[in-house]
This record gives C-alpha cells, structure tokens and sequence, in this order.
C-alpha cells in the first residue's frame, strides 16, 4: 500500500531536499524522530508503515546522500544484516503480520535505534531441529499471556532488552497450528537467564527459564495459532544472513571481490611459507571458489526473499557452513604447532583458533546444517518428505520428552555457584 513510483534521480532529488532542511549536524532524538516520520529510516517499507514505498534503485540513491551528508539512521533498510540484524529479524516479521497496536509501538522504536539488543527465544532442551514440538505454554490472562517454559541456545539473552518467543497457545491442534509468535520484554520478573559456558571459554549462549513471564496480546505477530508462519519470515532473514557473512566468526574479514576473496588464505599461507606447496595453493583456490559461489547465491536469495520466503537461504546458510569450517581449518593447519595453544594474548593464534571453534555455530544455530539439507531436498529439489508419525495429530496426544530442566539442575550440571560477574544476570 502506498507505493512510490519514485526515480533513483527523483529519490535522489527528494532526500537531498529534505536533508538540506531538517539536517543541521546533530544526531539526538528529535533528529531520529524526524527520520522515522518521514520514512527515510527504512524507504522501502511501505509508506504507511514508517517507508516511503521506494525501489532499491531509488533507495539506494537516497542512501548515497544520507552518506554524503554525514546524517545518520537514514536508509537502513539499504545496511546488511550483520550491521543492523534485528531490523530484518524483528522487522520482516512485523512488516508481514504484526497488528497495528505492535506496528505502533515497535517500528518507531527499532528505526530509531531504541530497541536495543534482541535474542532470539525459539529452542528448546526437547525441541531443536523438531522445533514445532516445543511445550512452552501462553496461556490467555485478560489482555495478556502469562508465559512459562525453558529456551535454551539463545545468544544475548543476558544482554536482550527484548525477545521474539515463539511458544504455544493450543494443545488441541496438531503441532505446527498451535504456536504463536510474540514479542517480550526481557527485563521482566518471571525470566531467569543463565549463562553456558561454550568451548571458547566465552558464555554468549544461555538457558532462559519464564515462570509466569507476562506478555501484551498486542504483542503477538499475527493471529493466535500462525506463530509458525510468522517464524518462517524471521528465520529467512536469519538464515539469509548466516549465508551470507562477509567475516569469519571471530570477525576476520572476508573480501568478497573476485581478486581478493582469498586474501586471508593466501596471507595465511605465506606466513608459513608454504605458498608455493602446490596442494596449499589447490586449498586456496577451492575455498575461493567456495566463497564466491555462495556470496552469488546470497544475491539470488536477497532478491527472492524481497517477494517471499526463499528456500535458497538453505542453500547459503549450509554452504557457508562448508566454507568456515574449511577456510578455519586451512588457517589452523597453516599456524602449525602454533595452534595448540589457545591464548587470549597471542594476537595470531587466538583468532585462528576461535574460529575453527566457532565454526559450529553457523552448523548449529538458524536451523542445523541436517535441517538445511531437508528442506533443500523437499523445497528446492522437490523430493518426498519423511515419515511424519504426529501429522495431523492434536499435540495433546502426541509423545513428548521432558520439558523442561529446573534451574538447579542447570546448575548442577554446569557449576555450583555462578562465577561473581555472571550473577543476577536478567
């Protein structure tokens, strides 16, 4: 609704106007505010959801003057994902089902930057890769949910002022058509965050236990029941932007022009002197082409996902599994003896080293790479799905394993007393 026929010239012409009247040098809230509400922070969204309903190509000429004028929170629907990853986690979803009421409250919010750091609340200890059996229940109180259950794997929890939850509101239904999608508050009483230390040494991870953790009904991303749904949407960003890292996962660049997608490799190589080993140079080239063919498939999916859901995110999200694991381990076996010490204060080791750990997560989180390759064998290449043994089955009946972990056990199982700067962590 409301879309611009808007030239990139016109677009251009438009924004260099309107900044010349309203930017006079100061990033602060009234700034942000006058960016939100005439639709420059987000121009591609629909103009009546905060966007002016431009192209990319008209987009794109705005952004070049927000750029040239040094003035911030302009475009960012223009920004990677990595840059900004909860305007397309939180945003793709509210843009496609979100209630008025939600629209209201949260885009002024996540365009001007006041969202702050998210997480992501969908896995459970009995439900990952058989996400649509999870048994954290919203039940309906009034104009709220109360909310009780265990997530496990979310990353930034201890840090999220908000949360996407997915949970269930009907027992009745089969699996997949009782969930719902909210939006929480994190910083709430009924919600315990609780660290888990990873084989880094860091603790971005955490178990979040909700114990009549309450949400507003307005908070729901579509209709009681299409949680499942409006998941889809936010993890096609997610798994679009997981197969699409332009850096390893310590935050090593990775070029993505043709001369230079190797630069790493090959720097790696000569610093062991073995640039002109002729299977080191066979490494290279391979990882090379393993880049530049997925950085080609990420533009394909960008494009699709822009008309819908796109089944090419799988693609991209499990080749680039692919490629971390295997540029990390040809860095690690380039290091040498070198590598067999993890030390925070070795400027070269260390990031080699976190890397080829790291490496899993992208195997692991938004779906493991067995999950890709099921949806790859039934969406793109159309084959036969699976047995499926609870379809068409009220989730009520079907068999489940246990719920939930207590918060002691949680304890017990990783430490006795949380380290003293881990505590109080919610």
């Amino acid at each position: 609704m409301g879309e611009s026929t808007m030239s990139p010239d016109e677009a251009r012409e438009a924004a260099r106007s309107w900044l010349s009247d309203h930017w006079h040098g100061t990033d602060d809230d009234a700034w942000r505010d006058a960016v939100v509400s005439a639709g420059w922070a987000a121009p591609t969204w629909p103009a009546d959801n905060y966007g002016r309903g431009l192209d990319r190509k008209a987009a794109r000429a705005a952004a070049e003057e927000f750029r040239a004028a040094g003035a911030p929170g302009g475009c960012q629907d223009m920004t990677p994902f990595h840059d900004n990853p909860w305007l397309y986690l939180l945003g793709n979803p509210l843009l496609a089902y979100g209630g008025k009421e939600a629209k209201e409250h949260f885009i002024p919010l996540l365009l001007k930057g006041d969202v702050g750091q998210g997480c992501l609340l969908y896995s459970e200890p009995g439900a990952g890769s058989d996400l649509a059996g999870l048994q954290t229940r919203a039940e309906l109180d009034g104009d709220e949910y109360v909310v009780t259950g265990q997530k496990i794997w979310t990353t930034n929890g201890q840090v999220a002022k908000y949360g996407l939850l997915l949970a269930r509101t009907d027992w009745d239904v089969p699996k997949h058509a009782g969930l719902s999608f909210f939006v929480i508050d994190m910083k709430q009483p009924g919600i315990e965050v609780r660290p888990i230390r990873q084989i880094t040494g860091d603790a971005e991870f955490n178990e979040v236990f909700l114990t009549e953790a309450r949400v507003p009904a307005a908070w729901m991303i579509g209709a009681p029941g299409e949680g499942w749904r409006a998941l889809q949407i936010a993890l096609a960003a997610e798994r679009s932007g997981m197969g699409s890292m332009s850096s390893s996962m310590s935050g090593t660049a990775i070029k993505t022009g043709l001369r230079e997608a190797a630069d790493d490799l090959v720097e790696a190589a000569r610093r062991a002197g073995r640039l002109d080993d002729a299977q080191v140079r066979q490494d290279i080239v391979r990882i090379m082409s393993w880049r530049l063919t997925n950085i080609w498939t990420g533009r394909r999916a960008a494009a699709e996902i822009k008309r819908g859901p796109s089944s090419l995110a799988s693609l991209g999200k499990l080749a680039m599994s692919r490629i971390l694991h295997a540029g990390a381990d040809f860095t690690y076996r380039m290091q040498g003896e070198e590598s067999l010490v993890y030390d925070y204060d070795n400027p070269l080791s260390c990031p080699v080293d976190r890397d080829l750990m790291f490496a899993f997560i992208n195997s692991i989180g938004g779906g493991s790479d067995q999950i890709q390759r099921n949806i790859i064998s039934e969406r793109v290449l159309g084959l036969p799905k699976g047995h499926e043994p609870d379809k068409g089955v009220p989730f009520r009946d079907v068999r489940k394993g246990a719920a939930t972990r207590s918060v002691s056990q949680a304890c017990a199982s990783t430490r006795t007393t949380p380290p003293e700067n881990e505590r109080d962590t919610r």
